[in-house]
C-alpha cells in the first residue's frame, strides 16, 4: 500500500505503484508513472511523460521530467526515464527530451545524482554513474556505465564519456573522453587512466600495463591519428579493455577525443591533418 501525504498534489492519470511514499508538498503530473517502492521525500516535482523506476529515492526540491531549456521545444510529447534504485539528491534537475533526438532523457539504474546536479534534455546516463554536486551535463551528453563526474564539472552538449571514466571536479569537458580515461582541468585534458576504478573491478596489473601503452600511443604520441589508431588495433586489439577504447573511437558519432597534456585534440577520422602544436 502506498502512502501519499495529504498536502501532495497528484494529478488524475498518474500511476503510483505499490509501497510508494509521496511526501509533503510533492507535485506529480498526469503522465507520470512511479514504479513500486519509489520515495519522494518532500517538495519534489515530477512532470511530463516520466517513468521513475522501482526503489528510486528523491530528496527535497529535486525536479524530474520538466520541460527542456531549449527554444526549439514546443511542448512535444517527449519522455524522461529513471532507472531503478537511483538516488537523486536535493535540487537535482533532470529534464525531459527536446526535439531532434531520440525523444527521451535517460538516467540508468543504481546511479547517484548529488545535490544540484543537472541532467539536460536528451542525455543518456548509464547504470552506476555518479554525478557529484553541481555537475552540469549539456544536452545530448552520453555517460558510460560506472563513470564518475566530479563536483562542479561542466560537460559540453553532445560529448560522450566512456565507461568507467573519471572527471575531476571543476573540469570543463568539451571533447569525448575514452573509456577508463581520467581527465583534469579547465579545459579538461586526459592525464591517464582510471587505474583505481579498474583495479576495483578486477583488472589485472598486466591489463593496466597494456592499457597504459595503448593510451600513450593513441592520445600522447604525435603524427597522424588515423595511423596511430591502425597501429593500436594491430598491437592491442586482443586486449578487451583496449578493444573497447578502439570501438569507442571508431564510433561514427564521435566528437574530437581528449588527449594528454601538451597535444591538441585528436581530429575526426578523415578530418585532415592533426594539429600537434604544444599547449601554451
Amino acid at each position: 500500500m502506498s502512502h501519499i501525504h495529504s498536502s501532495a498534489a497528484v494529478a488524475p492519470g498518474a500511476v503510483i505503484g505499490e509501497d510508494c511514499r509521496v511526501g509533503p508538498g510533492c507535485v506529480i503530473g498526469p503522465d507520470v508513472v512511479l514504479e513500486a517502492g519509489v520515495e519522494l521525500i518532500a517538495h519534489v516535482m515530477v512532470d511530463g511523460i516520466t517513468r521513475v523506476g522501482a526503489g528510486v529515492k528523491v530528496f527535497p526540491f529535486a525536479t524530474i521530467g520538466m520541460a527542456p531549456q531549449d527554444l526549439k521545444y514546443k511542448n512535444e510529447p517527449t519522455r524522461c526515464e529513471i532507472g531503478p534504485r537511483t538516488l537523486i539528491r536535493e535540487h537535482a534537475t533532470i529534464h525531459r527530451a527536446s526535439v531532434g533526438g531520440a525523444g527521451v532523457t535517460v538516467v540508468g539504474a543504481d546511479c547517484m545524482l548529488m545535490a544540484s546536479a543537472h541532467v539536460a534534455h536528451d542525455c543518456v546516463v548509464s547504470d552506476g554513474v555518479i554525478l557529484a554536486n553541481n555537475v552540469m551535463l549539456g544536452g545530448h551528453v552520453n555517460v558510460g556505465t560506472g563513470a564518475f563526474v566530479g563536483g562542479g564539472a561542466a560537460v559540453h552538449q553532445t560529448v560522450r564519456i566512456g565507461r568507467l571514466a573519471m572527471v575531476s571536479g571543476l573540469a570543463g569537458v568539451t571533447n569525448d573522453i575514452p573509456p577508463f580515461g581520467f581527465v583534469f582541468g579547465l579545459p579538461a585534458r586526459l592525464v591517464g587512466a582510471n587505474r583505481i576504478g579498474l583495479l576495483r573491478r578486477g583488472a589485472s596489473r598486466e591489463q593496466l600495463r597494456t592499457l597504459r601503452l595503448a593510451y600513450n600511443l593513441l592520445f600522447k604520441e604525435g603524427g597522424d591519428f588515423a595511423g596511430r589508431l591502425a597501429e593500436a588495433e594491430q598491437r592491442y586489439a586482443e586486449e578487451p579493455l583496449v578493444a573497447e577504447i578502439l570501438t569507442f573511437v571508431r564510433d561514427p558519432a564521435r566528437r574530437r577525443q581528449l588527449v594528454r597534456p601538451g597535444r591538441m585534440a585528436a581530429p575526426e577520422l578523415g578530418g585532415g591533418d592533426e594539429e600537434t602544436g604544444e599547449a601554451a
